[in-house]
């Protein structure tokens, strides 16, 4: 994508990938230089009566995902526009140190291409990971959180092949659902499936020099 074309390759993961770390940065930043220990964690609530809800009702493809930015349980992170192009191909990872208030909740990546017209398009249907809390240690494993402990979350089913050309940017939203595609947790730690009641999450994104959170991109030498 971005290129509009067909590749041909002989393995996955490509052996010339760069491993390449973006931090999240204070002011919505995403940042090749990592944290600093002065940075201040970014908050938002997530109350599952109010979900984010996809605003292309379903619809697979590539489409224009700004209108979401405008909610305030949405966290945006970008890089500033690229010098020139940057190809990633491959899979993502993701990690966050996140806190919550909830014993437990979600926590959603989606990565996107932002042209300079400010449209910004999803890169997978729904191009977008999440990840049930008391799953993070696996998915045979339940490990309810602590509220106000800071954890690891990492995601690492993310998968693309973009071109991202020179003046766009790179960015990632962090949420805590996308309604109707995944099922709303309701932040109370019952079984799931089985709770009658919803609990609004007060959640915390941490990136600094202790809880550095970033994404990893195998950017691919063109």
């Amino acid at each position: 994508m971005g290129e509009n074309a067909w590749r041909d390759e002989e393995d996955l993961p490509l052996a010339r990938r760069v491993e390449t770390q973006y931090y999240l940065r204070s002011g919505g930043k995403l940042s090749l230089e990592p944290s600093r220990n002065d940075e201040r964690p970014d908050t938002y609530s997530y109350d599952p009566l109010d979900p984010v809800v996809d605003p292309h009702e379903g619809a697979q493809g590539p489409y224009d995902q700004s209108p979401l930015e405008t909610r305030e349980d949405v966290l945006v992170y970008q890089t500033e526009p690229l010098p020139k192009d940057v190809e990633v191909t491959g899979h993502i990872e993701v990690e966050l140190f996140a806190a919550s208030s909830a014993k437990d909740t979600d926590f959603v990546v989606r990565l996107l291409d932002v042209h300079p017209d400010g449209r910004a398009f999803n890169l997978m249907s729904p191009t977008v990971e999440v990840i049930r809390a008391r799953y993070r240690d696996g998915e045979d494993k339940v490990s309810l959180l602590e509220p106000g402990v800071i954890v690891p979350i990492r995601l690492n089913r993310l998968v693309t092949s973009n071109l991202f050309r020179a003046g766009h940017r790179i960015r990632i939203h962090v949420t805590s659902s996308l309604y109707p595609h995944f099922d709303r947790n309701p932040n109370t730690g019952e079984p799931i499936g089985k709770s009658a009641r919803t609990e609004v999450a007060r959640q915390e994104i941490h990136h600094n020099a202790s809880y550095p959170s970033r994404i990893v991109l195998p950017v691919t030498p063109r």
